[in-house]
């Protein structure tokens, strides 16, 4: 039978979530039935103390049996749950996955860099593809780490960056809203990073620039100004790099009230979308540069609402 009900869970540094969808690896085609997110801050303290935080971990517990719940009701016929950055680097990730065991009734991977970084790119080049052209560089910027994959029709090179929002507040931004001193140490971060993944993934072969995840959404309603989170005006949304960068640079400038006072960030990022704002223009003004000391011109950037929830449902259909 091609149509297989599956749940994906993609359990990171700062949000879990779920997507139940029907899958028809014939057709090629995923319908969502449903798409949730809650925003648990798994790493709350990991980068520190290299500790999942028993507060933490309760938070996500919980959210893992409301996700039970909701497959249950749904008829689900398989679960992939997939754990990233915060995970990987806990010395009690042991916990966790007795946890998670007790709630869903499967046991959580902890999927390394590479893949977290591959399953990203299926699930936001399974629906773009068609409507860009390639070679893709797909960014999908957590809590905990930030992944860079570039392909056209599969992976090619992929990385992945110690660099994200959660883990670069809790480092550098403790001022509100941050020093310029602090912003510079936290860029320094950035940089060095970038200058490894360089290495490794040919930024300036980039000729479509996709972002994933809720710093580069919640970043693209900001640019877009919305006065709510729209979900369809913000997935394939096309933006003038020069726009991105102005909506990262205000996000950064803003303080704590100010920016919980946006009417569509979620309450869970307040305080770490500044971060995730650096890490995101420091990201486009690098592959921009790349790009055209390769002798092209980036002058888009496209957001994804597809990204590695999609890519680990179709990974379970295909199993």
């Amino acid at each position: 039978m091609p149509v297989t009900r599956v749940a994906a869970i993609d359990c990171g540094t700062n949000s879990i979530r779920l997507l139940v969808a029907d899958v028809d690896r014939d057709a090629g085609t995923l319908v969502d039935l449903e798409r949730t997110n809650e925003v648990v801050r798994l790493g709350q303290g990991v980068d520190r103390t290299g500790l999942l935080a028993p507060e933490a971990l309760a938070r996500t517990l919980d959210a893992a049996r409301r996700y039970h719940e909701v497959c249950e009701r749904l008829g689900v016929e398989a679960v992939r749950f997939v754990a990233t950055s915060a995970t990987r680097d806990a010395r009690n990730r042991d916990e966790f996955v007795t946890g998670v065991r007790a709630a869903l009734g499967v046991d959580p991977e902890v999927v390394a860099g590479d893949e977290e970084a591959r399953l990203s790119f299926r699930g936001a080049t399974g629906v773009l593809a068609s409507r860009f052209d390639g070679p893709f560089l797909v960014v999908d910027l957590g809590g905990g780490s930030t992944e860079l994959v570039l392909g056209t029709q599969v992976p090619e090179a992929a990385v992945s960056m110690d660099v994200g929002s959660v883990r670069l507040t809790e480092r550098h931004l403790h001022d509100d809203p941050p020093t310029a001193a602090q912003v510079a140490a936290a860029d320094a971060d950035v940089h060095a990073a970038l200058d490894a993944a360089a290495r490794v993934v040919p930024l300036g072969r980039t000729v479509t620039l996709v972002g994933l995840a809720g710093s580069v959404t919640t970043l693209t309603a900001h640019a877009l100004g919305l006065d709510r989170y729209d979900r369809d005006r913000i997935d394939g949304a096309v933006l003038g790099v020069d726009d991105v960068l102005a909506s990262c640079e205000d996000m950064l400038a803003r303080t704590r009230d100010e920016r919980a006072a946006l009417p569509y960030l979620h309450p869970g990022r307040v305080d770490v979308i500044g971060a995730g704002a650096l890490v995101w223009r420091d990201v486009v003004r690098r592959v921009r540069d790349e790009v055209a000391a390769a002798g092209g011109a980036l002058t888009r950037v496209v957001t994804s609402e597809h990204d590695i929830l999609d890519g680990i449902a179709w990974s379970v259909a295909e199993r």
